[in-house]
């Protein structure tokens, strides 16, 4: 009986295990179909709250773009728009200069019509009188012959003897008229030109100094720079190319070199030695190395900086390094390279106005004194110099010529040349700009006068103006009025001829009369 309560123990054991494995697999998966529809519909719910987020963050934003767009555009149309009326005025001010300029041309040709108009007259009237006076002549010449006997040809070198002796005052009147009236129309156009270029460039002038001080900290510097039986110093002058001058001068050591490019690398080493400290050979040589690199750095640079100011493109660059080595060169005290920089912007000015290539102006003025980067080094003047630079590096004709007359070595075949002469002169005839040792300006001073007093007819003669005006006082009973007139122009012509001076020289002949009784 127990057995078989046992077995059917187990039968319903594992109906009932059975019946609950069923259940277990049939509810299990509707119970996670439900769990999972459950989170879906969170999920999706959750996402959509996000999109619906999303979509009000990003028309938001949108918004505030669009607005910020609208902002730095409207801010743009403003800008451009003053710019334009900026433009326009600056446009209207310009026609209007054009304007004023062409009234002033054209008055200025009526005036010239009217003196060709006069001109014409006077050289009609002129052969009139002439063909009058010829008449007369061949009278007298006739009559003459039969009077005297003599033969044509005596009786003409007779009577034009004659005339030549009358007419010597009022052929020296007439000319000395025709000069003023021509001087005083070259001169208004010159000055209006020269003067539109100055009052457009203005530059300070700072005298150079050719000879360097170098500052020591004590006088017991001086014996490490000279170093142990001399090593130092002539290591230092065997490198650097200069002497170097010690001594009594306390805490001053000079350097005496004619090369200024040397006199400058030797600057730079010996300032570097002394902030160093450690003075010897070696360390000698290589800030000797270092401070030529730093120089030759400088004079590239140099010579870039002159063609960027000016806007001068496709200059060579050895050409170049020439130019910036005009940076250590100076001219009775004024620095070579501001010299050729302020020639090069007042030629460009006056070839402005002048209709002509305002480039290649620059290009001239810029190059003139070239020759002087190298003429302590080559032989022959620095105009020479310069020209054989200029063919070197493949310049135009016109700067080769402009180099080669700006001291008047020989005559200016283009405008431009002589745009070259004039803004030379003007550079070195500025206030300050040069400066001149008392030997070369005493020597200048009696040369001047020397020429004044070699004519007949001058008592005395004074420099004035540190030797810019002469003014020479004649006798009145040898020179007359048109004399003095000739007197002024020869002497002006001697000197052009033979003197070499910076700037001007203005002659003043006085020729005063007195009439003087003494009363007893």
């Amino acid at each position: 009986m127990e057995p078989v309560l046992a077995i059917i123990l187990i039968v319903v054991a594992l109906l009932v295990g059975i019946g609950g494995t069923i259940l277990v697999i049939f509810l299990v998966p509707k119970f996670k179909e439900k769990t999972s529809k459950k989170k879906t519909e969170k999920i999706i719910h959750d996402a959509e709250i996000k999109a619906d987020h999303i979509i009000k963050n990003a028309q938001y934003d949108g918004k505030q773009t669009v607005n910020e767009m609208k902002a730095q555009a409207e801010k743009e149309i403003k800008e451009r728009k003053k710019e334009i009326d900026q433009s326009e005025n600056r446009l209207l001010q310009r026609e209007q200069n054009i304007d004023r300029r062409d009234q002033a041309l054209t008055n200025k040709e009526n005036l010239i019509d009217q003196k060709n108009e006069s001109l014409n007259r006077q050289i009609a009237d002129n052969q009139r009188k002439e063909k009058v006076l010829q008449e007369k002549i061949d009278g007298i010449l006739t009559e003459l012959e039969k009077v005297g006997k003599m033969s044509v040809q005596e009786a003409r070198d007779e009577i034009f003897a004659r005339v030549e002796s009358k007419m010597t005052k009022e052929i020296s009147l007439y000319i000395k008229n025709k000069e003023d009236e021509a001087n005083e129309i070259a001169e208004n156009k010159a000055k209006d030109i020269i003067g539109l270029a100055m009052s457009r460039f203005s530059q300070d002038q700072v005298n150079e100094r050719t000879i360097y001080a170098i500052a020591l900290p004590n006088d017991e510097m001086k014996g490490r720079i000279i170093g142990r039986e001399g090593r130092n110093i002539r290591s230092l002058e065997q490198l650097l190319g200069v002497d170097l001058i010690i001594d009594d001068t306390p805490e001053v050591i000079s350097i005496s070199c004619f090369n200024p490019i040397r006199r400058e690398i030797a600057r730079i080493t010996l300032e570097n030695l002394i902030k160093d400290g450690r003075i010897q050979p070696g360390r000698i040589e290589e800030l000797a190395e270092k401070a030529k690199k730093e120089v030759e750095d400088s004079i590239r640079k140099a010579g870039e900086d002159a063609a960027f100011r000016l806007g001068l493109p496709r200059i060579n660059k050895e050409l170049l390094n020439y130019v910036g080595r005009l940076k250590y060169r100076t001219s009775y005290g004024q620095n070579v390279l501001e010299h050729s920089i302020e020639v090069a912007y007042l030629c460009g000015i006056m070839a402005a106005e002048l209709g002509l290539d305002q480039n290649l102006a620059k290009r001239a003025g810029l190059l003139h004194d070239i020759g002087k980067a190298a003429d302590f080094e080559v032989e022959g003047s620095h105009v020479e110099i310069g020209v054989r630079l200029a063919k070197k590096y493949g310049e135009p004709e016109v700067v080769i010529n402009a180099i080669e007359a700006h001291h008047g070595d020989v005559d200016p075949k283009f405008v431009i040349s002589n745009l070259v002469i004039a803004a030379d002169t003007l550079s070195a005839a500025r206030p300050g700009a040069r400066s001149e040792t008392l030997e070369t300006y005493i020597k200048r001073i009696s040369q001047l006068e020397d020429i004044c007093k070699s004519y007949d007819g001058v008592y005395q003669c004074y420099a004035m103006q540190s030797g810019r005006e002469i003014r020479v006082m004649v006798m009145p009973d040898k020179i007359d009025d048109l004399g003095a007139f000739n007197l002024a122009r020869n002497i002006k012509e001697r000197i052009e001829n033979e003197m070499t001076y910076p700037g001007q020289i203005k002659v003043s002949v006085i020729r005063e009369y007195r009439a003087i009784e003494t009363a007893k």
